[in-house]
Formats: C-alpha cells, sequence, structure tokens
C-alpha cells in the first residue's frame, strides 16, 4: 500500500510518501521538507500569524500535488506544538482540509510522543529490556518518551523547543550569557517536571530525532554537506555533542549560515536548540550516574510514525 504522511510542526512541515509492505516496513518514495514557520509569534499571540497560515497553506498545496502525482491510497496529516497552542487553530484545520481533502488531526503532546517512538524504534536495533529514551526536539515543543521492545512505558511533551525559546530567550545575535542562563533554568524546569512522569534515571540509551539534533550531529561529525546517511544512527560520545552545541550557540546568524549542512530555515533557531539538546544530555549523565555516555541521531521520526499508523 502506498501513503502519505505528513507532519506539520512549529518550524517545518514535510511530506514522507511510501509503500509498506505486509510485515509494516517502509520503502520511501518521497521526502520533503520545507520551512514554514506556522509557529511564528505563538508563543507571545496565542495564534497562528496570517503571513504564516499562507506558508504553510501553499507548502501543502504542493504537497497535494505530490500526493495525487505518486498515487498515495491513504493521506493522514498530523499538527503539533504550534496549532495545539493557537486560538485561530480552526482556521488553520479549515485551510488544510480545503486544499488536502482529508482532516488534519491535531494530536495532543502524548500522542506526539507515541509517534515519535514508533517512529524512531522502526529503524532501530531490536529492542531489547534496556529503556531507551527518545527525545524529539521540535520546534514548539519537545517530547520525552520512554520505551523498550514491550513499547511505550512512559512519555511526555513539554513546551520547549527551537522556535519558541528563541523568541522568549534568544533573542540577541549571538545570544547573551544572561539570555543563556535564562533558558537554562527553564529547561531545567522542564525536565524536572518529566522526571515525575518518566523514569530518566534508569535510561541505558538516548536518541534524538528531528532537525535541531540531526543538524548538531552533522556539526559534530564535521560534515562538508548535509549527509543523512552519516547522521542516522550516528552514536556520539556526549562531550563531542555538547561541544557541537557550544559552538552553535556561540556563532553568529552569519556564521552558521556558512556552514554546508545548515538549512537556511534553522539559522536563527539553531542555537536554542542546541542549547535544549546540551543541557538535556548534561542532566541525563547526571542522573544515570554516568551510565549514558552517548547520544544516537536518528534520521527517522514522528513522521514515519504517522507513516506507519495509516495502515494499521
Amino acid at each position: 500500500m502506498r501513503v502519505a504522511a505528513i507532519d506539520c510542526g512549529t518550524n517545518s512541515i514535510r511530506l514522507l510518501i511510501a509503500d509498506v509492505d505486509d510485515a509494516g516496513a517502509l520503502a520511501d518514495v518521497h521526502r520533503e521538507m520545507r520551512v514554514v514557520r506556522l509557529g511564528q509569534g505563538v508563543d507571545a499571540t496565542g495564534r497562528l500569524a496570517d503571513e504564516a497560515l499562507e506558508r504553510t497553506f501553499a507548502a501543502t498545496e504542493d504537497y497535494a500535488e505530490l500526493i495525487r502525482a505518486q498515487g498515495a491510497e491513504r493521506v493522514r496529516f498530523v499538527a503539533t506544538s504550534a496549532t495545539r497552542d493557537a486560538a485561530n487553530r480552526q482556521v488553520f484545520v479549515d485551510g488544510i482540509r480545503e486544499r488536502l481533502g482529508v482532516e488534519p488531526e491535531v494530536v495532543s503532546g502524548d500522542e506526539e510522543a507515541a509517534l515519535s517512538f514508533a517512529g524512531a524504534a522502526s529503524v532501530l536495533p531490536a529492542l531489547g529490556e534496556p529503556l531507551v529514551l527518545v527525545v524529539d526536539l521540535g520546534g514548539g515543543s519537545t517530547e520525552f518518551v520512554a520505551g523498550n521492545r514491550d513499547g511505550v512505558r512512559a512519555g511526555l511533551s513539554t513546551d520547549m523547543g527551537c522556535v519558541r525559546f528563541t523568541e522568549r530567550y534568544l533573542r540577541s545575535d549571538p545570544p547573551t550569557s544572561a539570555q543563556i542562563d535564562a533558558a537554562v533554568t527553564d529547561i531545567e524546569d522542564n525536565i524536572t517536571k518529566v522526571l515525575a512522569t518518566v523514569p530518566l534515571e534508569q535510561i541505558d540509551r538516548i536518541v534524538g530525532v528531528a532537525g535541531s539534533v540531526t543538524t548538531i550531529t552533522a556539526q559534530a561529525l564535521g560534515l562538508d554537506s548535509y549527509r543523512p546517511e552519516l547522521i542516522h544512527a550516528a552514536d556520539l560520545p556526549a562531550e563531542q555533542i555538547t561541544a557541537a552545541c557550544t559552538e552553535l550557540l556561540e556563532m553568529t546568524h552569519a556564521q552558521r549560515a556558512e556552514l554546508p549542512f545548515m538549512h537556511p530555515g534553522r539559522v536563527d533557531v539553531i542555537g536554542a536548540g542546541a542549547l535544549i539538546w546540551r543541557t538535556i544530555i548534561s542532566r541525563l549523565q547526571t542522573l544515570t550516574d554516568g551510565r549514558v555516555r552517548s547520544a544516537m541521531a536518528s534520521e527517522h521520526d514522528i513522521l514515519d510514525g504517522i507513516a506507519l499508523g495509516i495502515s494499521r
């Protein structure tokens, strides 16, 4: 069966057209990402901006043409953090339905976490008893979900992400020490909230997904272009990742823009993503008494989880 999945987040809208075999495995036909910044200003205004809606609608129209051309039998559109938070989300829902012909799903944070885990787990080595923590670091929210071969054990969505924290804290170029300190306090508070639900101290492995994590991994690897085949499943020492995070955080926008693997739509927000990822990894090392010494990046995430769910 050929399916089409769309993940509409705070920063980007992504399309996956794939064939699903009888065993439930995905074979990519087409993957595409566009940065539309749907969550522009949502943290401050509580509403989706008109220009952000227009950018998202334009991308959806193009995706609808691709889906028709590739003959997808089923289509699923999932919207996450920015849309959950918006007072005018019905305008978004109506606009997507009109352009795509399907009802968009505005999923809860818990649903988002479960989809992220399913997508990442689908391409990881066979999971055993030890707990794996999947961290989906998005534009408006970050999901923490722990699980093993028996499935999801616990998960929680937090209101922190690279777009939200850039707008809320890291307004200077580069950010000031005071701005960074204020952001870290908020990140630490969010991790403390996660601890009440997710047994972070029992984690044996960390897998990070989404564009901030994969971009940081490209920096850590010193890539001369964005190469998914090298980024996916790269399991790097925590010190190497946190060093890359610090480098990206301290760069100016102009310096980031010169990096050969950097998507233009991430230039202004990757610093906040790097700060969040650095703080999470450091806290997890402490919580696990140093047992967790590395983190893996996955190119497969909520988008794959959405596609896998269509055929079930």
